[in-house]
């Protein structure tokens, strides 16, 4: 039995039981097994939930306790995760899971995963704490570099993590911060050393009512606090005189513009040229980032990659591989179209060495790093180019299959002409007219299918407010349904299936 240390008095377990060894290798084989064919079967059900839904209090109830006073079996305790936890998670591989991409259900990108688990590599340094796990490191940031269009240096003149031109993270609103910080560098130099002085000088331009949270918050966290212009959009883009007119208002105010290559709520893709023509027309010293955090999909295929022309002028982009390549959460990564500039956030300590290749010196707000990359390797080593063209594909079939099914059915309605692989819909209340729309009836209606969708769990959609366009309620904040076309496992049956649910859900909740 594979036990604690610590068991309970007169057991008389040897120090060292709970951990392994050589001689105990074969029993934590087998305890392990149990716990990936666990985890296999969590990802390959049909059911999003393999319990009934319950509230947070109950769900609070039945997991928050007192530290045991003796030790257990390390199997009972994962007996214990199996029966008293699991059946409550989420399962996002589910074919019936439309609200978000991020399956984490790629085959190669999972044995990475578990693999990096168990090397057990600190990305803070290279030459003792991860010595050919930083080349992975490496070896990802170029190929998604290359992907977006950066240039990169011959793998011979790779000399330092200087050369390398970007940083893997934690998540989109790691590299956004980062992103942040380069900005604010460029901008006021020295900043790093002597602090925030002139917050004025630091504006952000982002576009109204589609920003992603996590830019507001990067500029509060970097001292600049909320300094940003919001910039009228039209059909989720830049209007781009308003963008111009706002720039030659705020002159020599504004550090930096960011545009979205695929928002966080329709996915639409800015004009990225046209945006990095208007800005650098205006200031050319103003900082350049592009959140390509589900852009990055249209870097796969021919099909798409023209709406990202001009990406590659940018100074800075974000990627997340989470969102879009089906890895297991969580991996961004912030790209940086001149390797050089990360010198600027660059920080020194006797703990991080001053060594060629040690990320820590040029990773903020991160100490110690897991080996987050080698799932995202083991995914592009396995694809290719080609496999990659196949996923993304496969996603814009989907898509283009619902949106069919939204438009003709009498009572749904698209907000928009999908870009990537999100269809932002709504169910129109009986008597409906979008010339005079019932706003409140409409929101209520959406929300109530919504908040039942959830309830039950048997599907899943997002949700969130947006302005609409002018295709179900003319400028007015609505609340619409999302669904999302990244599940490799969702049929045309499922499309069918979940179209047939919510016309249900709302002619179950449409009532004057």
């Amino acid at each position: 039995m594979i036990r604690s240390a610590t068991a309970a008095q007169g057991a008389g377990v040897a120090p060292g039981a709970a951990v392994l060894t050589p001689d105990n290798r074969d029993q934590v084989l087998d305890l392990l097994t149990g716990a990936l064919r666990t985890g296999v079967d969590v990802k390959v059900r049909e059911d999003i939930y393999d319990a009934p839904r319950v509230t947070p209090e109950e769900l609070r109830d039945l997991i928050v306790d007192d530290l045991p006073e003796g030790s257990v079996d390390a199997a009972a305790v994962v007996d214990e995760v199996r029966r008293r936890i699991l059946p409550y998670c989420k399962n996002e591989a589910s074919p019936r899971f439309a609200g978000f991409a991020d399956t984490g259900a790629d085959v190669a990108a999972l044995a990475g995963a578990v693999l990096a688990v168990f090397a057990q590599q600190n990305l803070i340094n290279q030459s003792f704490d991860s010595p050919s796990a930083t080349f992975v490191d490496v070896a990802v940031l170029r190929w998604l570099r290359d992907l977006v269009g950066y240039a990169n240096p011959p793998v011979g003149k790779v000399a330092d993590v200087w050369d390398v031109g970007g940083v893997v993270t934690q998540g989109g609103t790691g590299s956004n911060a980062v992103a942040m910080m380069l900005a604010r560098e460029h901008a006021g130099p020295g900043t790093m050393r002597d602090g925030v002085r002139d917050p004025g000088r630091f504006k952000l331009v982002v576009p109204a009512g589609i920003g992603h949270y996590s830019v507001k918050g990067a500029l509060a966290w970097i001292g600049c606090g909320e300094s940003l212009l919001e910039v009228p959009v039209s059909g989720y883009r830049y209007d781009l005189e308003a963008l111009r007119r706002a720039l030659r208002a705020h002159r020599g105010e504004v550090m930096g513009v960011v545009a979205y290559a695929g928002d966080s709520r329709t996915q639409t893709v800015d004009d990225l040229a046209a945006v990095h023509d208007v800005v650098r027309g205006q200031d050319p010293g103003i900082w350049l980032h592009a959140d390509a955090c589900w852009g990055l999909l249209c870097a796969f295929t021919d099909r798409l990659r023209h709406k990202i022309d001009g990406i590659e002028l940018y100074d800075s982009i974000t990627v997340d591989a989470h969102k879009v390549m089906e890895v297991p959460y969580t991996l961004s990564a912030l790209l940086v179209r001149d390797p050089g500039v990360l010198r600027t956030i660059t920080t020194y300590s006797d703990l991080i060495m001053r060594e060629t290749f040690a990320f820590g010196q040029v990773t903020p707000f991160t100490g110690s790093r897991a080996w987050e990359s080698l799932k995202l390797w083991a995914m592009m080593r396995a694809r290719g180019r080609a496999g990659l063209a196949a996923m993304a594909e496969h996603r814009l079939d989907t898509v283009a299959a619902f949106s069919a099914l939204v438009d003709t059915h009498p009572r749904l309605a698209r907000l928009h002409d999908p870009d990537l692989t999100a269809v932002v819909f709504a169910y129109l209340p009986s008597g409906h007219d979008p010339a005079r729309p019932d706003v409140e009836r409409l929101n209520r209606v959406n929300r109530a299918i919504h908040d039942q969708v959830l309830r039950e769990g048997r599907w899943h959609l997002h949700q969130f407010s947006l302005a609409d366009g002018g295709r179900v309620a003319p400028g007015a904040e609505v609340w619409p349904l999302r669904f999302l076309g990244g599940n490799a496992r969702t049929t045309a049956d499922h499309l069918a299936e979940l179209v047939g649910e919510v016309a249900r859900l709302g002619r179950l909740h449409d009532t004057p």
